[in-house]
């Protein structure tokens, strides 16, 4: 794909939100109940409301389906930080921005053998972004479009730890949701997908395509607390870089609402396999703010 191409679609991204923005809809999904049950991924904010999140995450391992890197400790931090608000009358269009911070580390043998931990960090990327409802009658059904510029350098740094991927990446994640009668339980899915643009000597990513489909089932004791199971995949699909991986996780965590806007969440994941990646497991735990 070339970047004219891209434009293209940005273009046409731009004059469906202006139809959108145009279109009437007085729904409320937080109307009744809290932030975690009614207003879910799938659902947009209203006109002057903001929906901030800061998520962090902690992938570590020691087992990888790389020879090379088998029993080597490695850490992967990644706290995003992600704001929108909406825009329109309608619910359908909010937008915002999303940021990201990395800081990772890992274990290198030395030539006494013996272990020295090496780290980096940094601020990696910067993305807008907008999210549309793109039916009027399925306010369920949505979609977040993000565009990923990198602000590193170099994906590795002088000591040999890797920090992020180098290269700009056209996000789309698709979401939907549904709550079973009661609102006990609610199941929620996602799709996203990543096109990873640039040339292959810079990033291990560049000229392919990233799907990860996921699926959560979330059960409520009340209205303001939950706890969930997850399973997530991903596929890195080789578009000309000459590399391609997979691998599977599968996990869960819980969800409560400390305030009427402000909720915490924590997870936990393990990658139960892949192919050409590690095999590790997530620690993760989030604040979202919704006013």
């Amino acid at each position: 794909m070339k970047i004219s191409k891209f434009h293209i679609l940005m273009a046409g991204m731009l004059l469906f939100t202006l139809n959108l923005l145009a279109q009437d809809d007085d729904q409320d999904p937080t109307a009744q109940g809290s932030v975690i049950q009614n207003l879910t991924p799938s659902k947009l904010i209203a006109k002057g409301q903001w929906d901030i999140k800061l998520f962090n995450n902690l992938y570590t391992q020691t087992e990888s389906t790389f020879a090379s890197e088998d029993g080597i400790r490695q850490n992967f931090f990644t706290s995003t930080l992600e704001a929108f608000t909406g825009v329109s009358d309608t619910r359908r269009v909010n937008l915002g921005a999303i940021l990201e911070y990395r800081a990772n580390g890992r274990d290198f043998v030395s030539p006494t053998g013996g272990t020295e931990r090496r780290t980096t960090s940094g601020l990696t990327s910067i993305a807008p972004a907008i999210k549309v409802v793109p039916f009027k009658n399925v306010g369920n059904f949505s979609i977040l479009s993000a565009f990923s510029i990198p602000l590193i350098d170099s994906e590795v740094d002088d000591n040999g730890v890797f920090l992020d991927q180098k290269g700009f990446t056209w996000q789309n994640r698709f979401f939907y949701d549904y709550t079973f009668p009661g609102k006990k339980w609610q199941i929620f899915s996602e799709i996203n997908s990543e096109f990873n643009f640039g040339d292959k000597e810079e990033s291990f990513a560049n000229n392919s395509l990233r799907l990860t489909p996921g699926v959560f089932l979330s059960y409520f004791p009340s209205s303001k607390f939950t706890v969930l199971v997850l399973g997530q995949h991903t596929e890195l699909v080789d578009l000309g870089n000459d590399f391609s991986q997979n691998f599977t996780a599968l996990g869960g965590g819980a969800k409560y609402q400390l305030t009427d806007e402000l909720n915490v969440e924590v997870l936990y994941t393990n990658f139960v396999r892949g192919r050409d990646t590690g095999l590790g497991e997530t620690f993760n735990i989030g604040l979202r703010a919704v006013f």
